[in-house]
């Protein structure tokens, strides 16, 4: 984060619940001026009970329009953004016995269109803030699925591997303006949607323990921010292994789900 300011103008999404949550407290007892978004404005307005530094638009991610106008709102607000963390996402695994194209469109929604659709609001306010002399950040929580294919996650990892790339290469562009970009790169993190899976989740860590090392990361301007790392190591060494390999690990370490019954 921007080191010549005391306190910072910040847009966080998926503000509510998980590691978006740990973010927005620790962020708002540090003393910034955040926007919190989420869907649900209940508990947006719970987060932000008795912060007078905080700011609540809720929004569905996924409509694009939403975004826009939470984007015009920061700007009467705040004027420019020193930081946008795009952390709103979801999670659901794909039967491939049952392929639903709905499922994925699903989890694309936010996960990639939306982090896309908060890039375009937040861009205008970053250059602002560039324009005033600060060296804005723009931040997006992948996962580490992106790293490497596995079982079930062809939907979920596969948005997030679009969202990996897509920011990486924005961050090649973006580089000549001033404008830093990080990626997030979690392993198993205790959050309602790590909660529902049915599969051992190994190093699985706190949203507490995820929200500092974010931030530590952040303030640092790192490129990726990957934890824990003695996880996240290991599946970046699996993406890189031959693809005969790869898939032999990947069905060890996953668990897989019943052969499906042959059809008449």
């Amino acid at each position: 984060m921007t080191a010549s300011r005391d306190t910072q103008r910040i847009w966080l999404t998926g503000a509510t619940s998980g590691i978006g949550r740990a973010l927005a407290l620790r962020l708002l007892e540090q003393g910034h001026r955040v926007a919190l978004s989420a869907r649900s404005e209940s508990a947006l307005a719970e987060l932000a009970e008795g912060h007078d530094n905080a700011l609540t638009l809720p929004l569905d991610v996924a409509d694009r329009a939403a975004v826009q106008r939470a984007g015009e709102r920061l700007a009467e607000a705040f004027g420019g953004l020193d930081l946008v963390i795009l952390n709103a996402g979801t999670c659901e695994y794909l039967d491939a016995r049952d392929f639903d194209m709905a499922l994925v469109e699903r989890v694309f929604a936010p996960n990639f269109f939306g982090a896309l659709h908060g890039v375009e609001a937040a861009l205008p306010l970053l250059r602002r803030a560039r324009a005033e002399g600060g060296r804005p950040l723009i931040a997006a929580t992948s996962s580490a699925a992106a790293y490497v294919p596995l079982p079930r996650a062809e939907a979920y990892g596969a948005s997030k591997a679009a969202l990996s790339h897509f920011m990486e290469s924005l961050r090649l562009d973006l580089h000549a303006e001033g404008i830093d970009v990080s990626l997030i790169h979690p392993g198993f993190v205790e959050t309602p949607l790590t909660d529902r899976n049915d599969f051992a989740m190994p190093l699985r860590i706190s949203a507490d323990a995820a929200a500092e090392a974010i931030l530590r990361g952040l303030a640092r301007r790192r490129l990726d921010i990957h934890f824990p790392r003695r996880f996240t190591l290991l599946v970046k060494l699996m993406g890189i292994l031959p693809p005969a390999l790869r898939f032999r690990l990947g069905l060890r370490m996953t668990r897989q789900q019943p052969a499906p019954e042959a059809t008449p």
